[in-house]
């Protein structure tokens, strides 16, 4: 049975990992709100040259070659910007999973704490309810651990689609600002 002080710091606790997730996503949101005034600001700058660069040239093939030698940079640039924005969304989501992970722990643990007193409280003649419920928690348990084994390696999936899609646009844009160089020359 849980006393009024047990059930006022079990509130207070999830009270303060709520504020403690909330300051974690305000984080996240801060450095891509720092990320993204930063790209605004340096594509400011690089819009000013570019025209500037554009205004300067003296025929078309001078043009055509100064596209070629901003497409390879540009798709860089959008690719560290893509690394960027998820390197953000993951350290976010690492931490939200760290406190989640230890308070399903905690939750366990607590449960586990209960079903044993129970257990021990259980009148004789039980013995076979007992074991169904401590097989059940036990099945509940490896449950679990499977979904958490699984959403892991479908993150890892996820991060090597990532990096074999930006390693193959960055590829793309070099060989065709490559070609854009050779038909110009």
């Amino acid at each position: 049975m849980l006393t009024a002080e047990q059930l006022i710091a079990a509130h207070k606790a999830n009270v303060e990992t709520l504020f403690g997730l909330t300051n974690k996503a305000f984080e996240g949101v801060e450095k891509l709100v720092e990320l993204n005034l930063q790209v605004a600001k340096a594509s400011l700058g690089e819009a000013s040259d570019h025209t500037k660069a554009v205004l300067s040239v003296k025929d078309a093939q001078e043009l055509l070659a100064l596209q070629a030698s901003l497409l390879q940079p540009a798709a860089e640039k959008a690719a560290a910007y893509s690394r960027h924005v998820y390197d953000i969304a993951a350290a976010t989501n690492a931490e939200v999973n760290k406190v989640a992970e230890t308070q399903i722990a905690e939750a366990q643990k607590k449960f586990l704490a209960v079903v044993d007193t129970a257990v021990k409280n259980a009148p004789a003649g039980t013995e076979n309810a007992v074991a169904l419920v401590k097989s059940a928690v036990s099945a509940a348990n490896n449950a679990f651990e499977s979904v958490h084994k699984a959403a892991k390696q479908a993150a890892d999936v996820a991060e090597a689609n990532f990096q074999a899609i930006t390693t193959s646009a960055t590829k793309a844009a070099t060989q065709a600002a490559a070609k854009t160089r050779r038909a110009t020359a």
